[in-house]
């Protein structure tokens, strides 16, 4: 399990665990730590939509087709994934001023796009490609549903709708 060294986080061998590492003694045996990567719930969503899809393509068409979803899929999984944990990195404040998210947002885009070119000059299906890159709007849409904050028409709030003929209606727009 992990251990404490200062302010490093380290696993340590469970034949070391609460004894103090005696730096060059057990300099072979020291290892960085393990990172995990979690997946969030709309991404695990998404791979389900895609691997179903997938295999729907497969039941119901060419193997070529359905490889070509999976490349796309592939590729749109890598971006979503990429996209959801900068964004996350950036709006919590881990990242100083917008230039090095922007170039990492550009950088996605760029890979993506050789992925997408190269994709398409070995020879995938166009279509079957532009559908697996597009599977992460129905997975947004349909967390997004599953998980919406609870209505309770019973309630009266602030966040209520005004009846049809309320004056604040006039004052109402969009634009």
């Amino acid at each position: 399990g992990p251990t404490e060294h200062g302010s490093r986080r380290t696993n340590a061998h469970p034949s070391t665990r609460g004894r103090a590492s005696s730096g060059a003694a057990n300099g072979a045996r020291n290892r960085p730590e393990k990172t995990t990567m979690k997946l969030e719930r709309v991404e695990r969503l998404n791979l389900t939509l895609s691997a179903g899809a997938v295999a729907a393509t497969w039941a119901f068409a060419s193997p070529h087709v359905a490889s070509s979803l999976a490349i796309g899929a592939a590729l749109e999984a890598m971006n979503f994934g990429a996209l959801h944990r900068s964004a996350r990195i950036y709006l919590g404040g881990g990242v100083r001023g917008a230039g090095p998210w922007l170039a990492v947002f550009s950088t996605r885009f760029v890979l993506l796009a050789a992925g997408i070119l190269i994709a398409v000059h070995a020879g995938a299906h166009p279509v079957a490609l532009m559908c697996g890159l597009s599977m992460a709007i129905p997975a947004v849409v349909i967390d997004a549903w599953l998980h919406r904050p609870h209505y309770d028409p019973a309630s009266q709030s602030e966040w209520d709708v005004p009846p049809p003929d309320d004056e604040s209606w006039d004052r109402y727009s969009i634009w």
